[in-house]
């Protein structure tokens, strides 16, 4: 569910009927383990308020919620909801992408309630809505108070695709590097909640290590030097920007998904009007599509939840571990990219692809740990 964004052109609105009725996913282990009872003190009175009738599903071990929502009837609910931390919401797309009905079931509003450590994407909706940035209780009780309201609006959705021939749908972000590996090695540490990661940014500072491999990308906005896009009078356009080619009518399957209209296979080149980054050591390579890469991290502050766009970021080898500690410092405030670190470049991209050249560090989707390998998105 979004906030009461200023009305943009392209921009279309819902609202949920009332009565409401809700399909909560709870995860009682996401964060600091208070999930269920902050649900049942903090959001449970506001949504009896607001006429919105509630079914809890109470999640039980990894991947309960993703085969909750891909083998279920959901026709009887309005809304899902997931009060948890990015993973388990992870979890319920994926598991609703690989349902056969999955282009009508993606269509059903989706509502995050913070209840993990990290919080991203309710930070990230909490700061679209134009509140104070807010923690803990505070948060959840802005993200409540829009799920109340009950407006609803398009969120952006990445394809990644894997070497082994894994296809993975992300709603916030794919990481390589520092960033993954402080989010994955602070995962012990879960129980202190948000500090679990300020604790593990100094672990991961003190042994501070470089991955090599090749990054490429296809700018949002073509730049000097690089080819220009080719144009295929047969591929729609929309927004000015080529979609998906679509198949003759009658001839899609039903239930296929949706087409990488912008990505060759990764045994094959990228194409030639897409930039090759000249580096190949990288302390990080972080990808992300909203604003927040945490509750207290600011990352993107131009990213909006529909705007069609990756915001990838990465930093070169070579940065010390002072000038890094004053970037993450600078990151609570949104003003990293206002340091013109040399070692830190910032790309706004349609598509990427990140080839490792050995299996050597953790790669992150949506804070879930991946195998290293060659991706795209």
């Amino acid at each position: 569910l979004s906030p009461p964004l200023p009305r943009r052109l392209g921009d279309s609105y819902g609202v949920l009927p009332r009565p409401c009725r809700a399909l909560v996913l709870l995860n009682p282990q996401s964060g600091a383990g208070r999930a269920l009872e902050d649900f049942q003190a903090v959001v449970q009175p506001m949504l009896a308020e607001a006429d919105i009738a509630t079914t809890v599903f109470i999640t039980e071990r990894p991947h309960h919620a993703h085969e909750k929502v891909r083998d279920e009837d959901l026709s009887q609910w309005d809304t899902l909801v997931v009060m948890a931390g990015d993973g388990l919401l992870y979890e319920v797309v994926n598991g609703l992408m690989e349902r056969p009905d999955w282009e009508d079931i993606m269509k059903k509003p989706l509502c995050i309630l913070p209840g993990g450590s990290g919080n991203a994407l309710a930070a990230s909706i909490n700061h679209y809505a134009g509140n104070d940035h807010v923690a803990k209780k505070k948060l959840l009780t802005n993200c409540a108070f829009i799920l109340c309201k009950g407006l609803h609006t398009q969120m952006d959705l990445v394809s990644l695709s894997t070497a082994s021939g894994k296809r993975l749908f992300s709603f916030l972000s794919f990481g390589w590097g520092f960033i993954s590996d402080v989010d994955i090695d602070s995962e012990k540490y879960r129980r202190l909640g948000n500090a679990r990661f300020t604790l593990g940014t100094l672990q991961c500072l003190a042994k501070l290590r470089v991955y090599q491999g090749r990054l490429s990308y296809l700018p949002a906005v073509p730049e000097q030097g690089t080819a220009p896009a080719p144009r295929d009078s047969h591929v729609p356009v929309t927004n000015g920007q080529a979609g998906r080619i679509l198949p003759p009518a009658g001839t899609e399957a039903a239930g296929a998904l949706p087409a990488d209209s912008l990505l060759v296979p990764l045994c094959q080149p990228v194409p030639t009007h897409w930039t090759v980054v000249p580096e190949e050591e990288f302390v990080t390579v972080y990808a992300i599509y909203q604003s927040h890469l945490g509750t207290n991290l600011l990352m993107a502050p131009a990213a909006r939840l529909h705007d069609g766009c990756i915001h990838l970021f990465y930093l070169k080898a070579g940065i010390s571990r002072v000038a890094l500690l004053k970037l993450f410092l600078a990151m609570a405030r949104g003003t990293h990219l206002d340091l013109n670190c040399p070692h830190l470049r910032y790309v706004p991209v349609r598509a990427f692809r990140l080839e490792p050249r050995a299996a050597a560090g953790i790669m992150t989707v949506d804070g879930e740990a991946l195998a290293c390998e060659p991706v795209q998105g």
